[in-house]
């Protein structure tokens, strides 16, 4: 596989798939500012992401259990599903889903 090869996959699947790269022109004095910007939504992103993997996964072990009578699909973003999902698992699981449920709920309310 030529270097050119994997630069391709790496953007089609590697750890940065979801990011695209961005060149702006800005005052001087503004560049910090700008770069704090691009971590900040770069951390988010991150979370995002590890929270959606965690909400996966204590759907895919608890949903039976604690999705009797919630309807995901109408709260507004992910942080409130990860939100009634780790209440509802902390109400209603095991020792386990208390434990997802915790993780779950501190993830989602950092910001």
């Amino acid at each position: 596989m030529t270097a050119r090869d994997r630069i391709k996959k790496y953007r089609r699947c590697g750890g940065a798939a979801d990011l695209v790269r961005v060149e702006v022109l800005v005052p001087s004095l503004a560049r910090d500012e700008v770069l704090r910007l691009a971590e900040r939504l770069r951390d988010e992103h991150r979370s995002d992401r590890e929270l959606e993997v965690l909400c996966a996964q204590a759907l895919s072990q608890y949903s039976v259990r604690i999705l009797d009578n919630v309807d995901l699909d109408r709260l507004p973003d992910l942080r409130a599903r990860a939100v009634v999902i780790a209440k509802a698992m902390m109400e209603r699981g095991d020792a386990q889903a208390f434990v997802l449920g915790r993780e779950l709920l501190s993830r989602a309310e950092r910001v």
